[in-house]
């Protein structure tokens, strides 16, 4: 598996911790590495505007490595998050990212999860 890093060529912008949702809470029944979801701050639920982001996850084990592409992902941990539109990073998310920020994964008008940054890694100095 090659992981988002070694694609890019450069850091994550951030790392979140996340609890996805069960079936039961409208969650997936299994989640693996590279979920194409997007991301929504938590603000933007609130206002009822339902911007969403691509900000993809990258899930991560407790010394923070990428998990393996097979393994079914927990659904408490954390994950690097990848700004995928380089414009974006600079006109938005550099403005809203900052550790305590809240958001959700979301797949369509669906949330999947939910996220708070825990950690600001390359967001400042990846490409804008």
């Amino acid at each position: 598996m090659k992981t988002y890093e070694e694609i890019r060529g450069f850091k994550p912008d951030f790392v979140v911790r996340y609890r996805l949702y069960s079936p039961e809470e409208g969650g997936r029944k299994i989640t693996y590495q590279h979920l194409r979801c997007d991301f929504m701050y938590e603000e933007d639920s609130k206002a009822n505007n339902n911007q969403i982001y691509m900000i993809h996850p990258e899930f991560i084990n407790e010394n923070e490595a990428p998990i393996a592409e097979n393994i079914p992902i927990p659904l408490l941990g954390k994950s690097f998050m990848w700004i995928l539109v380089p414009e974006m990073r600079n006109e938005v998310h550099r403005k809203k990212i900052q550790v305590g920020t809240k958001g959700y994964f979301v797949e369509g008008s669906r949330k999947v999860g939910e996220v708070v940054v825990e950690k600001i890694v390359g967001l400042l100095e990846n490409p804008a």
